[in-house]
Parts: C-alpha cells; structure tokens; sequence
C-alpha cells in the first residue's frame, strides 16, 4: 500500500502527537501545525492527500480555514476534527467545504479509516480548479486557458469540470455522459457533438492538445509533455 501524506492542524499537543504516531504505524507520514494561520500556509505551500482540521483553533479557526483553502483551490480533502456534534455545526462545516466530520473523543481506528477512504479521491468542494494551464472560477463561472478566456457552452462546461476535477486522471465516456444527463443519455451523437464543441474551445486556439482520447477507455485532460 502507498504511504499517504496528511497535514494535521490541531492545537492540542497531546493529542496531537498521539495521532501522529498511530498514523505514523499505519504508514501514514503527518506533517502537523498547532494554529490556523500556519495550517493555511502549509497546506497552501505543499501538497497533501488529506487535511485533518481542528475545528477551534487560535489565530483562525478551522471554518476560517477551510474556506480559505477552497478559495484558493486547493481541493484536499479535508477531514473537520471537533468536540461539537450538533447538527448546525455539522452544516457549517460542509459549507465551508469539508469532506467529512469526526466527532472528538474518536476511535484511532475510525480516523485511519476515514483518511484511507478520503486519500483515494479529490474534494467536490473547490471553487476554483486548475491544470495544464486551465484555470475554471466556479463562483465567477469563468474559465481560461493560458490566460486567455475560453467560451464554454453549458454542456462545455460541465464536461470541462468533470475533465478538470479528475485531471490527471481518466475520465470513462460513460462518467461523462451521467454528468451530462445521469442516467438517461440521448443517442451517441449528441455527446461526440459536445466534445467536439468542448475540444474547438479549449484545444482549437492553441498550438498543443489538452484534451485527449484513450480509445476503449476514455478522456484525459493534460499537456502533452505529461503523456
């Protein structure tokens, strides 16, 4: 099994350092921060496969966090560690866009389990998602390649998203089809024709291809330098 790498923002030591240790036995490696303004910064400054964020923490709180993290991208999962079960703190959590919730005092055994599953995928709650040069803003509802702005048709951009969010993952046709029309797609034809549109605005411009075809298997949104 690959190691997997999180960042833990806690503020308590002694939990803090018990977590990492148990993570450190199941071969989890845990960079750790004891404030908010420290966790922003780490998990701006690097790359994690998941985030384990306090919820009350000094100099910003975990909320305050989390929504500075999507706003600037950055689509790490991130895993909100609180003593407060209400349900109203559970909402404001997800809105700020956490991926999950841990109640404290929690089983070290869940949390493992928790962050294996969240390791294996990216956050649905970034605002802004980016790769090969493209740049989409879900809150503006703009999207550029290379800095210049590309015109997306409705279609176009959810095919877009889709594409962006798994890059640089394969995405099947079938996967792109359900987020065009879930489970009731038109004929064939109807998805080459929006590919087609998708590919002449984001591909056409430019001297290199984005979007690529894996045939029987599906689509690739990446430069060519990473095929």
């Amino acid at each position: 099994m690959a190691t997997v790498n999180v960042l833990l923002v806690e503020d308590d030591h002694d939990l803090a350092a018990a977590v990492a240790d148990y993570l450190e036995l199941e071969d989890i490696l845990c960079d750790h921060a004891y404030n908010g303004l420290s966790g922003l910064q780490l998990a701006t400054d690097n790359s994690y496969q998941v985030i384990l964020l306090d919820l009350m923490l000094p100099k910003m709180d975990g909320l305050s966090v989390c929504e500075q993290l999507r706003r600037r991208g950055i689509d790490t999962p991130v895993l909100m560690l609180t003593a407060r079960d209400q349900l109203e703190d559970k909402v404001a959590g997800f809105r700020a866009g956490s991926d999950d919730y841990l109640v404290k005092p929690f089983a070290m055994e869940e949390l493992v389990v928790r962050v294996q599953a969240l390791a294996k995928r990216r956050s649905g709650n970034s605002r802004k998602l980016q790769a090969a040069g493209l740049l989409m803003d879900l809150d503006s509802r703009s999207a550029c390649r290379n800095g210049q702005s590309l015109k997306l048709t409705p279609s176009g951009w959810i095919l877009l998203e889709t594409l962006l969010r798994a890059s640089p993952g394969l995405v099947s046709r079938r996967a792109l089809e359900q987020a065009l029309w879930q489970d009731s797609p038109p004929d064939s034809n109807a998805f080459k024709v929006h590919l087609y549109k998708l590919r002449q605005a984001v591909d056409q411009p430019f001297e290199s291809k984005l979007i690529h075809t894996l045939p029987g298997h599906g689509f690739i949104l990446r430069s060519e330098d990473e095929n």
